[in-house]
């Protein structure tokens, strides 16, 4: 079945605001503000229900366990009881990686894996899926959740963002003794996915889907990419492992800026594969390689400036 009409849930971030700007090239696009209490009775006729209510890390320290608990799993059952009640067919529900795994990881991740959340992020978004999981479908309704890695782009304001301003104004990078791999998606590959559920669901079953850009990259391949861009030739700082190790330990009893989670975060291997959706979805490339993506991204942190 062809759907032409698409309402987006959670459409003021920075995914929701370039997923939207995407999708309205070839579809009707509707946006629902949670922010209405009267939202539930104004959610226009559509084919489609994408999901991206949610609340991510909070980096201040500030937010409860009750908060994560209220925007990703309270607010998801909310809207898919109105999905529920609603004509539409397909429930794009976008979960997390975190659901899965946080910190690392020896092998790509599957879906098949042993969940393992560690904040009350990655706990609340993985409590959501399972929830989402149990609800007795009606036969021409369909849930896809999609579990994206960091996903990154212009006007992202999170980690890729962050590093980007370190190396910019030369202050050197204190890890590169550490060499890993990591999956991100850029949002051009995000949005790429979501139009290729839309358009092929009929291939596809209920269930979890892994989205990630086809290949991993490194935190040193980052910063390079960002020297390239901004023609800087500031040194990394190569401290030996153990020294490193060794200070995150600290951090795990003294508040200092690095502690043993940290530093798995910054320099652990993370990687997830793809390969369910792809094949699912008879994808063979995705229209930008990782590398390609990343430049993207740091460009449009430049262009800001």
């Amino acid at each position: 079945m062809e759907f032409n009409s698409i309402t987006i849930f959670g459409s003021s971030g920075f995914v929701g605001q370039n997923l939207y700007q995407d999708l309205q090239e070839s579809y009707q696009v509707n946006t629902v503000s949670l922010r209405n209490p009267h939202w539930s009775k104004s959610i226009p006729e559509s084919d489609v229900f994408v999901n991206l209510i949610g609340k991510a890390h909070d980096h201040k320290g500030v937010s409860t366990e009750e908060d994560f608990y209220f925007a990703n799993v309270d607010l998801t059952k909310l809207i898919f009881e109105a999905f529920l009640l609603s004509s539409a067919e397909l429930f794009i529900h976008v979960s997390s990686l975190a659901a899965l795994e946080e910190l690392e990881s020896s092998r790509p991740l599957k879906e098949e894996d042993t969940c393992n959340p560690s904040s009350w992020y990655g706990k609340s978004k993985r409590s959501a899926e399972e929830w989402l999981l149990e609800q007795p479908l009606p036969e021409n309704k369909k849930v896809v959740i999609i579990r994206p890695p960091m996903i990154h782009g212009p006007g992202d304001k999170g980690n890729l963002a962050l590093l980007y301003k370190l190396i910019s104004k030369g202050i050197p990078y204190p890890l590169a003794s550490f060499n890993n791999n990591r999956s991100f998606i850029g949002i051009d590959n995000f949005n790429f996915f979501i139009k290729a559920i839309i358009n092929n669901s009929k291939k596809m079953e209920s269930g979890i889907y892994h989205i990630a850009d086809d290949e991993s990259i490194s935190t040193n391949e980052i910063i390079s990419v960002i020297k390239k861009i901004e023609k800087k030739n500031t040194l990394n700082l190569s401290f030996p492992r153990f020294i490193v190790v060794g200070m995150a330990k600290i951090g795990d009893f003294i508040p200092i800026p690095l502690n043993s989670i940290r530093l798995k975060k910054l320099t652990g291997d993370l990687t997830v594969s793809n390969k369910k959706l792809k094949s699912a979805l008879e994808i063979n490339q995705l229209p930008l390689s990782a590398e390609e993506g990343i430049i993207k991204t740091i460009n449009s942190f430049k262009n800001k400036e």
